[in-house]
């Protein structure tokens, strides 16, 4: 009995992990073959590389940029609105039902604000983008695929790289850091509406101690820390999807069936990448 007691190996965490990713890399090995999912990787990063080498002619893609940046906004503020606030709600409810058992319920604020700032403000936001933007890109650019639309791009000698991709990259990109502080806001007042009427938190100190715990500034840079950390998570939320995006319309084949097939792989791998990059992005700002 007393050896069931004894305290974890320090190995054991890092064993476990191991076979976790060992397990998942055998998954999508075996399932959608090595040389398939190379390709598919492949293919995501050159076009992820070129965009980079065309970010000097935004100068004169600046009208699509716009109206790409537009569609995303406005066409998911609202969406925006109401996870946001539902989340923030949610976070200050379950929290401040454990910290209501130790007296500690005047706490909610600064858990609160923190949390949605570093973490779900833009893991949530990305996670929108990815569902309703995102898949209307993998659609959009699809259906150009199949239907030998950008085939005659190239027989045009027009870069498509720059007229299609590399607007809809950078308005994702600016689009996510923006949405995330609107998450953020609307988050925290839904928190607050939570502690107030149901936690017996009055709202003055909610907000004070939300407002105190975002205050301090980072590091070489002019925003609070936790704000940088979160904008700086959804910048790259946002390209990501809009790479994996595009770059999985432009890999359609076959038709109708295949733009949907297309447009179902971009929301699962946008997914599994921002969940991903969240994790390396988190240790990188926080460790």
């Amino acid at each position: 009995m007393p050896a069931l007691l004894d305290p974890v190996p320090s190995w054991w965490p890092l064993l476990l992990g191991l076979l976790f990713a060992g397990g998942v890399a055998h998954l999508l090995w075996t399932s959608a073959g090595p040389r398939a999912l190379l390709e598919e990787a492949g293919g995501r990063v050159a076009l992820a590389l070129a965009v980079a080498a065309r970010l000097p002619h935004l100068a004169r893609r600046r009208s699509w940029v716009a109206r790409q940046t537009y569609g995303a906004a406005v066409g998911n503020l609202h969406v925006i609105l109401l996870v946001g606030v539902f989340i923030g709600m949610i976070f200050a409810l379950q929290t401040g039902i454990e910290l209501a058992r130790f007296g500690q319920q005047d706490q909610i604020g600064p858990l609160v604000a923190a949390g949605l700032a570093r973490e779900m403000g833009p893991f949530i936001t990305a996670l929108v983008l990815a569902s309703t933007y995102g898949s209307a890109l993998a659609a959009e650019m699809g259906t150009m695929a199949v239907s030998d639309e950008l085939t005659a791009l190239e027989v045009m000698s027009i870069d498509r790289v720059s007229l299609l991709v590399l607007p809809r990259v950078v308005a994702l990109a600016i689009v996510c850091p923006a949405m995330t502080v609107i998450c953020d806001t609307i988050g925290i007042i839904g928190g607050g509406f939570v502690a107030s009427a149901q936690l017996g938190v009055g709202w003055d100190l909610y907000i004070d101690s939300s407002l105190s715990a975002l205050a301090g500034l980072g590091e070489g840079v002019p925003l609070p820390k936790d704000v940088f950390g979160g904008l700086f998570k959804a910048f790259w939320f946002g390209a990501t999807v809009g790479v994996i995006s595009c770059a999985s319309g432009i890999a359609a084949r076959g038709g109708a069936l295949g733009v949907g097939r297309a447009t179902s792989r971009a929301v699962r791998d946008a997914t599994i990448a921002v969940i991903v990059a969240n994790y390396f992005l988190t240790w990188l700002l926080y460790r």
